[in-house]
């Protein structure tokens, strides 16, 4: 049996760059200062116990923050914060700079105003490829009201009710 050709990078972010995912910021705080990256890939584990799993940058600071803290929070972005998602997303800068950051309970930054967010503790985490995968105990979970942000195809949009009931074997 012949090896199949290794997969380009490139194809593989277009490729992937067709399924449709919310928009989340990770943050944490590590000795002091404060972390946080955009993410988009992120998703739910387990109910009980409520575990989620999010994929992080090798490498990053943020990164290596989340694994030395051992706590974390996911803000996911409500469809007005595109531009949180921009700077959250910018490498080497002080994401905080000037952003009004309120603290959970579990004395992890949150983004103000975010759709939701969720505070964990880090249950396990490993490394896949370039990125750490983390799985993170959610300790706390607060809603509001709005619709979140949408990624796809390397752009953001809003993610619009077809207007029938939510899918019940879903939920």
């Amino acid at each position: 049996m012949t090896p199949a050709a290794a997969v380009d990078p490139l194809t593989m972010r277009r490729a992937m760059g067709r399924f449709a995912t919310g928009v989340a910021v990770v943050t944490t705080s590590a000795d002091g200062t404060p972390h946080g990256m955009t993410v988009n890939s992120l998703t739910s584990v387990s109910l009980e116990p409520p575990l989620l799993l999010v994929c992080l940058t090798t490498g990053a600071r943020s990164t290596e923050a989340v694994v030395r803290a051992g706590r974390f929070a996911v803000s996911i972005l409500s469809a007005r914060q595109e531009q949180l998602a921009l700077r959250f997303a910018r490498r080497g800068e002080d994401h905080f700079a000037g952003l009004d950051v309120t603290h959970g309970r579990h004395a992890v930054p949150v983004i103000p105003g975010a759709f939701a967010h969720l505070e964990c503790e880090v249950e396990r985490h490993f490394v896949a490829g370039d990125h750490v995968v983390v799985i993170g105990h959610v300790l706390t979970v607060c809603e509001r009201d709005g619709e979140p942000l949408g990624f796809m195809g390397g752009r953001f949009g809003d993610i619009v009710s077809r207007g029938h009931d939510p899918v019940s074997w879903f939920f």
